[in-house]
C-alpha cells in the first residue's frame, strides 16, 4: 500500500479499518457487521435479503408447516378453562349454549318457548340477537350435576380433539385448521338452530364431527391406507344414531357435514390457485350458513341484532 492509499474500511462503518469482504456483495465489513454465512462471511443486508428469498415450508394442502400442532393444545386448553369456570358459574351452560329460543324467569331459570309472553320473563337465545351462541357452545360441555356423562362429555370430545387435531393441523397448518374447525361447530350449532331451536345443545362434538369427516377426505386425497379412517367414520356414524335421544343429533351431523365440504375444498383446490379457491370455500361455506340462520330467525320472529 502506498501513502496516498487510504485504509479498506466497513461500508456501514466509515471509521472502522477493516480487510474483510462480504462474500455475496463484496464490500468491506467490520466484525459488528459479519454474519457466518454457508461460504464465507456476509454483511447484514446481504443477510436480510438472502432471508426474504427462502421459500417457507409448506403442508401438504398448501398451510405453512408448524412442527408443534400448538391450535389443537390451544382449544383444548379453551375447553378445559371453560369447564373449570362451569364449576364455579353452572348458569354459563343456559348463557352460551345453542339455545335458538327460549325465556328466562325472574328467578334465573330457563324455559321452553311456547309464544306465549310471561311478566318477568325475557326471551333469550340466538333468535334474540345472541348470535355468538352458535360459536360458544362449542365450547361449554354437560356439567357435572348431569351425572358420569356430564364428565365423559368433555373427557371423550377432548380425546377425540386430541386424537385427530393433531395429525389435520400437521397436514393443514395452524390457520387452516382452525378455519375448518371452527366452521364444522358453527354447522353442527346451525343445523341444530334449523331442526330444533328450542335446544340447548353443548359441546365440541359438532367440530369433532367434522375433523373425523376431514381426516379422512385427507387420507383418500393423499392416497395414503383408508383402514383407520374408514373404522373412525363407521364409529362416528354408529354414535351418531346410538346417541341420537340423549344428544344433538343434529349438532353432530351439520358438524360432519360442514367439515366435510370445507375438507374436499382444501384437499382438491388446484395448486396454482389453491388459496384463492380454499379461502373462497371456507367463505362460501359461512355465508351459506349464515343466510341459513338470517331465514330461520325471520321466521321465528327474532332478531339478529
Amino acid at each position: 500500500m502506498t501513502a496516498t492509499q487510504e485504509a479498506p474500511a466497513c461500508y456501514r462503518h466509515p471509521k472502522r479499518e477493516t480487510y474483510v469482504r462480504c462474500s455475496r456483495c463484496d464490500r468491506y465489513i467490520c466484525p459488528d457487521c459479519m454474519r457466518t454465512a454457508a461460504v464465507g462471511q456476509q454483511c447484514v443486508d446481504c443477510v436480510r435479503d438472502g432471508n426474504k428469498t427462502v421459500r417457507r415450508s409448506r403442508t401438504v394442502f398448501g398451510g405453512t408447516v408448524s412442527v408443534t400442532p400448538w391450535v389443537t393444545y390451544v382449544l383444548i386448553a379453551v375447553n378445559v378453562l371453560v369447564y373449570l369456570g362451569e364449576l364455579a358459574k353452572p348458569d354459563l351452560v343456559d348463557k352460551l349454549g345453542s339455545l335458538g329460543i327460549g325465556l328466562v324467569g325472574p328467578d334465573g331459570d330457563l324455559f321452553v318457548a311456547d309464544g306465549t309472553s310471561y311478566a318477568g320473563f325475557e326471551s333469550v337465545g340466538v333468535a334474540y340477537g345472541e348470535w355468538y351462541r352458535l360459536i360458544t357452545s362449542a365450547f361449554v360441555h354437560l356439567p357435572p350435576t348431569e351425572g358420569g356423562f356430564g364428565i365423559l362429555h368433555i373427557v371423550f370430545n377432548m380425546w377425540w380433539l386430541w386424537r385427530l387435531g393433531r395429525p389435520t393441523e400437521e397436514m393443514l397448518g395452524r390457520g387452516r385448521f382452525l378455519a375448518l374447525y371452527l366452521l364444522a361447530a358453527l354447522g353442527g350449532s346451525v343445523l341444530g338452530y334449523l331442526i330444533d331451536p328450542g335446544m340447548n345443545a353443548v359441546g365440541a362434538s359438532g367440530a369433532v364431527f367434522g375433523l373425523t369427516a376431514a381426516y379422512w377426505v385427507f387420507m383418500r386425497r393423499l392416497g395414503h391406507r383408508m383402514d383407520e379412517a374408514n373404522r373412525l367414520v363407521v364409529f362416528a356414524v354408529i354414535w351418531l344414531v346410538v346417541s341420537a335421544g340423549i344428544a344433538s343429533w343434529q349438532g353432530h351431523l351439520g358438524g360432519l357435514l360442514a367439515g366435510g365440504a370445507v375438507a374436499v375444498a382444501f384437499a382438491y383446490a388446484p395448486r396454482e390457485r389453491r388459496l384463492l379457491v380454499q379461502a373462497g370455500a371456507a367463505a362460501a361455506v359461512f355465508v351459506l350458513l349464515a343466510v341459513l340462520v338470517v331465514v330461520k330467525t325471520g321466521e321465528l320472529g327474532g332478531t339478529l341484532l
